[in-house]
């Protein structure tokens, strides 16, 4: 194996996670994984990058060049997913997310930075993600909805939303703000301050600032935004 560093690697039973490719995003990924408790390999070409990733795990590897006979010595197919972030260089991405598939992982998700990129990873059996893309989608929804603030879409048609209840409205309750009938919308948490709840009745209240995560169609997530808007001004 070409310049490794090889680390100690824990015993779980718990489910095993690899990261191959530490740019931002699969440093981010990483990083998050690992203050989860979750067993995790950590695979970049650049030493300086693995050095700041020892420091949230011990599994931390050098490859120059992720062959099968390589990313098996590492033990990647004992791995339960494996996420593969080389987005930018095609050609590494697609071979390494078919090497991976050929070692048997159940669960191999890839970065994709273009639609034609993606539909080989797919084809390969990949579970495929764009990151710039759905972030630039997120933005997008925020700017155009301004008391939106967190977007999770479900679907091509259906989203989790974060709204912000503006401060126009005084309390109210869940049943008399009435979105399921209004807007076919679910609450499903109201964040009130620091406080969160998922317990929700119609007598639950809603005060100004509270943020409601709901569930629904995007159209009529965009029809409460546009009302919302309306009474702010």
């Amino acid at each position: 194996m070409q310049n490794v560093m090889n680390l100690k690697r824990s015993v779980s039973k718990d489910e095993t996670y690899a990261v191959i490719g530490l740019g931002r995003f699969g440093f981010a990924l990483a990083k998050r994984l690992a203050e989860a408790g979750k067993d995790l390999i950590v695979i970049d070409k650049k030493e300086s990058v693995i050095n700041n990733a020892i420091t949230f795990t011990d599994n931390a590897y050098v490859v120059s060049d992720l062959s099968k006979e390589n990313l098996r010595n590492i033990g990647i197919q004992d791995c339960d997913t494996v996420i593969v972030g080389i987005g930018g260089q095609i050609d590494v991405s697609i071979l390494t997310t078919l090497t991976v598939q050929q070692l048997g992982v159940p669960h191999v998700i890839a970065k994709a930075t273009s639609e034609e990129q993606g539909c080989v990873l797919e084809k390969l059996g990949a579970e495929v993600i764009y990151p710039e893309r759905d972030m630039g989608i997120r933005l997008a929804n925020r700017l155009l909805a301004p008391h939106v603030l967190e977007y999770i879409a479900l679907s091509e048609d259906v989203s989790i939303t974060e709204i912000c209840i503006p401060e126009t409205i005084t309390t109210v309750t869940v049943q008399e703000l009435n979105l399921r009938q209004r807007y076919r919308l679910n609450i499903i948490a109201i964040k009130h301050g620091e406080e969160v709840t998922t317990d929700i009745t119609p007598n639950t209240a809603l005060y100004a600032n509270d943020i409601i995560a709901v569930v629904g169609r995007h159209d009529q997530v965009n029809r409460l935004e546009n009302d919302l808007q309306k009474k702010k001004r």
